[in-house]
């Protein structure tokens, strides 16, 4: 599987772990000049933006270490773009980090907060 398809696996399956855990996905795929976000969800506590990374075991860099700072303040920035542009300045929100780490037993899902430095 090319690294496209791996990724696109990726996203489906972390949209149905997060929809198991009681999150709405409400967007897909959010393109500006600035970047992109993979997940837009929505639950009690608010909006949640969310980074799938997918890797195969043994990956040189882990899924869960794939966003770097730059990274983690660029996601911060089209999540508060992305806001601004509905009138929701003032929701709850909140960067979550979906690491799926792809083996030969299995796929391992795992939900971070993004802490933004």
């Amino acid at each position: 599987m090319d690294r496209r398809a791996l990724g696109s696996a990726g996203e489906h399956l972390a949209e149905r772990e997060l929809e198991r855990l009681g999150l709405r996905v409400i967007a897909r795929n959010v393109r500006s000049r600035a970047g992109e976000i993979d997940l837009v969800c929505r639950d009690g506590r608010g909006y949640a933006f969310v980074e799938v990374k997918t890797r195969r075991a043994g990956s040189f860099v882990a899924a869960v270490q794939a966003v770097d700072g730059r990274k983690a303040r660029r996601l911060a920035l089209l999540a508060e773009s992305w806001l601004a542009q509905r009138g929701e300045r003032h929701v709850p929100w909140r960067i979550l980090i979906a690491a799926l780490t792809v083996s030969a037993d299995g796929t391992r899902f795992e939900l971070l907060p993004l802490e933004i430095l």
